[in-house]
Order: C-alpha cells, then structure tokens, then sequence
C-alpha cells in the first residue's frame, strides 16, 4: 500500500479512537474555556489537513475523468459524474463536493499535452497555503468565486493570489492574524473591486455570467435558495410581490356606483389584518408561491402535460391520517396536510401496487377545478374568502370545502377561493369555510368573533351592491 494512504488509514485510526474516548468520557466537559478553544483550533487545523489531500485527490480525479468515455476513472467506479464519486467516497452533500472541485480547479497543477510539463496552478499561492494548512476549501473557494473573471489579466489576479495567501498565512501586510473564510472573502472582493477600477469588462456583462439560481437539498423542511437576479427580474419580482401583498384592492368607480366593501356591507365585523403576524419575508414566500402556480398554467409542455408538481402519499396513511407525504424532488416527508393541500387545489390520480411493487390498477385523473368553474367562482368569491385578505382571484387557489377523498364534488357548490397562505393553514388558523345552498360562509375564529357566527362573506362589488340592494 502507498506510504500516503497507509500514513491517512493510521492517522484516521488513531483520531477516532481519541474521538471515541473523548466522547465517552466527555472530556471537553472537564476542560477549561481556553482549553476548549484550543481544542476548536486543533481541531480545525486538522480538518483543514485534510481538506487539502481531499482537494489534492480531486483534482485527480478530474483529471483521470477528462478522458474518453470507457477510460473516465468516474465510470470505472459506476458514478456518472466526479461530484457522484466525492459524494459517495467522502459520504458528503453535493455542495461540499462541488466546493472541492471549484478548489481544486484553481489550485490543481495541469499536465501541457504537448511537452508533459507540469504547469503551475492558477493560484499557486492559495495552493501553497491550503497545502501548509493555513487555509481550508471554504477559504480558496472564496478567493475562486471572488477573482473568477477579474480584468487585468493575469498579472493581477497573481498579485492578488500572492497577496491574500499571505494574509491567509498571517503574514500580510498589516500582519493581522490569519481571516476565516468570510474575511478573507471580503479582501478578496475588495481586491477584485481595484482589479476592475478602469471598467474593462462591462458591468452587464459580468452579471450576465454570474446570473443564476440555485435550490439546496431539503434540511428540517425547508430548502435554501440562493443566486443572483438580474435587475429587470428582480423588478418583476418585486411588483409580482407588491401586486399580491398590495394591502388594498383599486376598485374603479363607476358614475352612479357606489365603491363598497365587506366593512360597508356589515359594520360589525372586524378587520382580521392585526392577526397576520406573517414577517414580509414569510409574505413574500406566500407570494411566490402564488406567483409560480399561475405561471405553471402557461408554460411549456413535461411529458405531455403541463409541470405538475407531484405527491405521493399512501392511500392507508391518508384515510388514517397518520403517516407522511413525500414530494417529487424533495428527500425530506411533508405532513399529510401538505398533501392534502396540494391535492385540494390539483388533480389526484390512484395507482395501485401488488406486494412486490407491481402497477395493478391505474386510475384516471379525478379532475380539478376547470377554467370556466374558476371564473365563475372568481366571480362570485372577488378574491380570497377570508375577510380581510385582499389577494385577487387571480392568484388564489380553489379549494374544495368538502373534501374530494371524501365525496366532494368538483362543482362550484364546492370551491372556494383561498390565497395560498389561508389555503395552506385552514386546519390550524381557527378559520372555518362553510357552503349554505351554494353561497360560502365563513366563521372565524374566537379572536375575531367571540360570538362565532357564520357570516356570508365576498370581495366581489357586483355581489356586495346586490347586498346591498336587498338591505334597503
């Protein structure tokens, strides 16, 4: 065995078992506060070790994967890609495998085809420091993403690289102790900013090249997204925002109309806008998600239909209510409300299994609501049903007040127009939806009405003039 591996298998051996006894005897918990720091800087100096035979070994394997097909080290080994063979050699999430191959982009040594001369990195400096040590992935991956596609060529970006390895180390000029990886992303930016101080390279340029967006992997029910916009998107989104949480519907007057709303119709009952405590951030999750149901209705074709967001959940766990959802591209499980949220506003569709995992009984789709039965019930409800929300028709959804899995019919008798977020929590909110004879009811809950009185409610003008009318 190679004196390198046999060297990282006794290491290995050796730091586990110290962990283990560590653990155990709950050493940290004896030891004094400067003690424990001390025992976080050992620490991550060793974690930084061996992050650089990591990134060392990676560059490798890029390397013996910029081949053939049949000759890719990757397809020897049955993975399809380098970032699925870190991920199942180092047993990490994808994205610390994609940070180890942007570190060993910029710090491997490439091989001229021509003459066999090894080649310096493109920042030898950073590599020199990852490989005393001094700095870890998360710290060239910084300087990487900060120089990538500076101006001034390559004289400066050495400059750069020379500079901040040294203050990696240390040893820069203010002779400040050594950054962590943020700092040292934030001389990295200032040194791009002075790189590109004469504006060689267009700024609209540069943003076109970093535009992007990107969906992490599901971690205690949420998924992390991050990217950047340009500015005419993030514009976009920001009126698409403003248009579903603008706080007040313009209504139009009309000569001889009076302008009402459900407060003109029935002066008793109060507003419900000091309840929604949502953060606008919370709202403007709420919003795209509005946002992006719309979208889906006008774009192109999946497999015949159009993007159709799919949960599986078993029909036992449903009928119980026990058990858990799982959606198309997320690991995690949702709770059975989710699913029953997605389905009240989708279409459902049974499929059967045998013991073995054999389709047996394929269903047709139970049909959701149609574009005529929306109209008419946008019509009738003007918007969310809750009294106090604004959101239009539009960008609501039809749920069924009687449940589809329980008989309910899909008819405008049974939908009503709820926003995402009062769709979402109508189980857990106190809020009530009720249909007498075809016209919905509301009853809210006991914050809002201590009486608890199911009150006819609508946004639509037509239908509060009308109101109105058989008032007087």
């Amino acid at each position: 065995m190679h004196s390198l591996i046999s060297t990282l298998e006794q290491l290995a051996d050796e730091l586990s078992r110290a962990t283990v006894q560590a653990f155990d005897s709950d050493t940290c918990r004896e030891l004094t506060d400067r003690e424990v720091v001390a025992t976080l800087a050992a620490a991550g100096r060793l974690l930084r070790s061996a992050e650089a035979v990591l990134v060392d070994a990676t560059a490798h394997v890029m390397d013996r994967s910029d081949v053939g097909v049949a000759e890719k080290l990757t397809t020897a080994f049955g993975c399809r890609s380098v970032n699925e063979l870190l991920q199942r050699t180092t047993r990490g999430s994808k994205v610390s495998a994609s940070d180890l191959i942007r570190a060993a982009r910029v710090t491997r040594r490439p091989v001229a085809p021509s003459s066999g001369e090894v080649l310096p990195a493109e920042l030898p400096r950073m590599r020199d420091a990852l490989g005393a040590g001094a700095v870890g992935v998360d710290g060239v991956v910084a300087v990487a993403v900060a120089l990538a596609g500076c101006p001034g060529g390559m004289v400066g970006v050495l400059a750069a690289d020379e500079e901040l390895a040294a203050c990696s180390r240390g040893e820069g000029a203010d002779a400040a102790p050594p950054p962590c990886a943020d700092e040292l992303r934030q001389m990295a930016c200032v040194w791009a900013m002075f790189l590109d101080q004469d504006g060689a390279e267009p700024r609209e340029t540069r943003a076109l090249r970093r535009r992007g967006i990107t969906v992490g992997p599901c971690v205690d029910g949420l998924h992390t997204v991050r990217g950047h916009v340009l500015p005419e998107v993030a514009g976009q989104l920001r009126l698409g925002f403003d248009s579903v949480l603008n706080p007040k519907v313009e209504v139009v007057p009309v000569v001889g109309v009076p302008v009402l709303t459900t407060t003109d119709v029935d002066a008793e009952e109060p507003s419900p806008d000091e309840a929604d405590r949502r953060s606008r951030a919370q709202k403007q999750h709420d919003a795209l998600a509005m946002i992006l149901a719309v979208a889906t209705r006008s774009l192109p074709t999946l497999g015949g239909a159009a993007p159709t967001l799919v949960v599986s959940v078993r029909e036992e766990d449903l009928a119980s209510g026990r058990g858990s959802a799982h959606i198309g591209g997320c690991d995690e499980p949702v709770s059975l409300r989710v699913a029953r949220h997605v389905a009240c506003a989708g279409a459902v569709q049974k499929v059967v299994f045998d013991a073995a995992g054999r389709i047996v009984q394929l269903g047709n789709l139970e049909r959701a609501f149609t574009s005529h039965q929306r109209r008419a019930i946008g019509l009738r409800d003007g918007g969310c049903l809750i009294p106090g929300c604004h959101v239009a028709a539009t960008w609501c959804e039809i749920h069924h007040v009687q449940e589809h899995a329980q008989g309910g019919p899909t008819h405008t008798d049974n939908g009503v127009m709820l926003c995402f977020f009062h769709h979402r929590t109508l189980d857990t909110s106190g809020w009530a939806v009720r249909m007498n004879h075809g016209v919905p009811e509301v009853r809210g809950p006991a914050w809002w009405d201590r009486r608890q009185i199911w009150r006819p409610v609508t946004a639509s003008p037509t239908r509060l003039r009308e109101r109105l009318t058989h008032r007087t």
